[in-house]
Order: structure tokens, then C-alpha cells, then sequence
């Protein structure tokens, strides 16, 4: 192929995206912030960082001290203790994956424990490390059901545990009570635990509410591990995550590789050593600041809240959880659903006004959807929920 028919090829798709884009609002991925100032060192550079963060070893092209430095901050958004660790990973699942081979290695005999909410990659990772899975009950706005999770703890608590918790359910944006889960584990004397939070959505924009606003999701809460995503809230544009332990954790591995001189503490052997790059530049830039990505998130819960409340004006059920980006609402007409992309469950959709997402496009989709409304049957759980903005 030439290098016309190459440029070809890339023009097209990058014409595709642009046009599918104004009708993709049921997939979370911020994309408002670019950062075509790091177009030289991301296509000319080659970046791999091998082993452990905080080890340079022989690999000279790394950036761990920029790792080091995007841990720092979302460890501190996050409010993680000064003696935390963490990494940069390819996204929220390999941040899970790692709680819970962390937890296994530290309590061979451990459950995981885990809400019918929860992401789906969770069951499969559990089936994957051979751990004891135990599905607890999700209330219908998407939050663990803590009664549910009590009684089977109770059944089981001579077994070691891991929680895994949500600040930002994938369907609702749920954002589990951490803190009532640390005090039911310690009301029943379950010492060996570990709980933690799957805060690939929400984790960011919850943190940079007030305080007094915060959900508790965090360490403070009783959180001993958390991961985040960067293209969700940061707009990296393309998958990473960020795994923050409250401590750094004792049951992995910490072999020593002699040919790379480093310890071998993450699940990847060599990791991107571009990511951490555009997670630093995203979290650090002057034309944006913690105060920018505050409005960003003020934003997207307003459009939400928008958006929430024309669907009860035209009578069309929907949700909206406190602090939430993401609206589910029923299920629209075929040919609303063929225009839009959109996330379904059985009859019902969600909608999720991530940065980047327009007035416009709301009022393009509900233009659509009065177009082709038709009045739904009753639905299977009481409507509405109206969230306290």
C-alpha cells in the first residue's frame, strides 16, 4: 500500500469517528481535553517502563519518574495514606486483577465478594485466579445491598475477604458505601480483609467535589486498594488506568529479574512509558488545573441532571444517581437506537455526559426520541428516582 493509499485510509477513518461521535452518548470516554503539544514525544519516541515504579533498573527510555509523580496525585485526590504505591496500568480491569491476586497470595483460604453490579470483567477475574466468588445483591439504583453482603459475610467469617466495591457502577454510576462496608466487616471481627473500589468512572470527579459532598468511597473509608481509568474523566483518549494501594501491598511476588535489574512488582512485564506521560500532562496542565477539572465535572453532573429531568417532563422513566454523569432511562424506539449509539440491558439504556458531550447532542437525541415516542409499558421497578443534586 502507498503512502497515499495509507493517508487515504487514516483520512477515512478519522472522518468515521468524527461523524459516529455526534451520536455516541452511551459510552463513558472523556474527549474534550487533546493534547497535540505531546504529538513529538508520543511518534517519535520510544518509552517502556519494566518492573517496578520506583526502580530505574537498566532500561534508560522510561518514564517511572513521571509514574511516580501521576501516583502521588491520584493516590492524594484519592486520599491515600503518604506511605501508598501504585502504578500505571492499561485500565481499571488489570488495577482489579491485581487487588485480587494481591488478596489471594495474602489469604489462600479468601472470598471475593462482589455486587450483581459490578463490572463484568469482575466474575471473569475471579474464575481466572480460582477464587471462591460470591455475588451479592444489587439495590435497583445499582448499590451493593449491604444487608445482603452482611449476612453472607456473617456465614463466612473465619474465611478471609475481598470487597470489591464501586464508586461508579458501569451501569448506573452506583457509588457503593465503603465506610458502612468497613464497619459491617468490623462489626463481625473480619480482620483479614481487604476492600477494594473499582472508581474507574467516578473515582476523579468524586474527589474533586467538596468534601463535605464526598461520598465515603475512599481510603479514609476503609478502601485498601482503588484504580481508576484515564480516557473516562482525563480524556487520555486511549485506555489506561491508575491502581493506588493505601500501603504497599505484601502477598505479590518480588522477584528480582537480574537482566532488567528491577523488581518485578506489576502484572505487565514492560508497560507503556507513554501513558504515564499523557496521565501527568492531563492532571498538571496550567491551561486547566484541579479548579478546570472541577468545572469539567460540574458540567457533565449539570447536562445529566438536564437531560434527567426533559425525560420526566415527556413522562419517559429514567434515573439519576447523586453526582452521576450517566442517566438510564427506558429503552427508545428502534429507530432512535439505530441512529444512537447507546448502552442497553434488556429495556432500558443509559446515556453518560461525559466531558466532551454537548446541550446539543441532548437536544439532537430528545428531538429524535419525540419524533418516535411512544408511550412505554409500566416498568418493572418504581420511577422516578430523583437524585438530591
Amino acid at each position: 500500500m502507498s503512502s497515499a493509499d495509507n493517508q487515504a485510509l487514516v483520512s477515512e477513518l478519522v472522518g468515521h469517528i468524527r461523524r459516529i461521535g455526534w451520536f455516541d452518548i452511551g459510552h463513558p470516554g472523556a474527549t474534550d481535553l487533546t493534547y497535540p503539544e505531546l504529538g513529538e514525544l508520543l511518534t517519535t519516541t520510544r518509552l517502556i517502563n519494566i518492573g517496578d515504579p520506583w526502580e530505574n533498573g537498566t532500561v534508560r527510555h522510561h518514564t517511572k519518574v513521571i509514574e511516580q509523580q501521576v501516583v502521588e496525585i491520584i493516590g492524594s485526590l484519592l486520599g491515600a495514606p503518604p506511605q501508598r504505591w501504585g502504578y500505571v496500568t492499561t485500565g481499571a480491569t488489570e488495577g482489579t486483577e491485581y487487588a485480587l491476586c494481591e488478596a489471594v497470595r495474602s489469604f489462600p483460604d479468601v472470598v471475593a465478594y462482589y455486587s450483581a453490579a459490578a463490572h463484568y470483567s469482575v466474575p471473569k477475574l475471579v474464575r481466572k485466579l480460582g477464587i471462591r466468588p460470591l455475588q451479592i445483591r444489587a439495590t435497583k439504583t445499582g448499590h451493593i445491598d449491604l444487608n445482603d453482603l452482611a449476612g453472607e459475610l456473617r456465614r463466612r467469617r473465619h474465611r478471609a475477604a475481598i470487597i470489591i466495591a464501586n464508586a461508579g457502577t458501569v451501569w448506573s454510576e452506583a457509588v457503593d458505601d465503603v465506610a458502612a462496608i468497613s464497619r459491617t466487616c468490623q462489626d463481625l471481627a473480619i480482620s483479614r480483609l481487604r476492600i477494594h473500589v473499582d472508581a474507574a468512572l467516578a473515582g476523579i470527579p468524586l474527589a474533586l467535589l467538596p468534601h463535605a459532598q464526598q461520598p465515603a468511597y475512599g481510603s479514609a473509608a476503609g478502601a485498601t486498594s482503588m484504580v481508576i481509568s484515564g480516557h473516562k474523566f482525563l480524556s487520555t483518549l486511549a485506555p489506561c488506568g491508575v491502581l493506588v494501594f493505601a500501603e504497599p501491598p505484601t502477598g505479590v511476588a518480588r522477584h528480582r529479574i537480574p537482566y532488567t535489574a528491577t523488581v518485578d512488582t506489576t502484572i505487565a512485564g514492560s508497560r507503556s512509558g507513554h501513558m504515564p506521560v499523557v496521565l501527568w500532562h492531563q492532571l498538571t496542565r496550567k491551561d486547566v488545573g484541579l479548579d478546570g477539572h472541577r468545572e469539567r465535572a460540574a458540567r457533565s453532573r449539570t447536562l445529566a441532571a438536564y437531560l434527567f429531568d426533559r425525560l420526566r417532563q415527556r413522562g419517559w422513566d429514567a434515573l439519576y444517581n447523586p453526582h452521576a454523569f450517566t442517566v438510564v432511562l427506558r429503552k427508545p424506539p428502534p429507530a432512535v437506537c439505530e441512529r444512537w449509539l447507546l448502552a442497553y440491558q434488556e429495556q432500558w439504556a443509559h446515556i453518560v455526559c461525559m466531558p466532551g458531550v454537548l446541550q446539543d447532542q441532548i437536544d439532537h437525541f430528545l428531538s429524535d426520541l419525540d419524533d418516535a415516542v411512544i408511550q412505554p409499558a409500566e416498568p418493572p421497578w418504581p420511577f422516578p428516582f430523583r437524585a438530591h443534586l
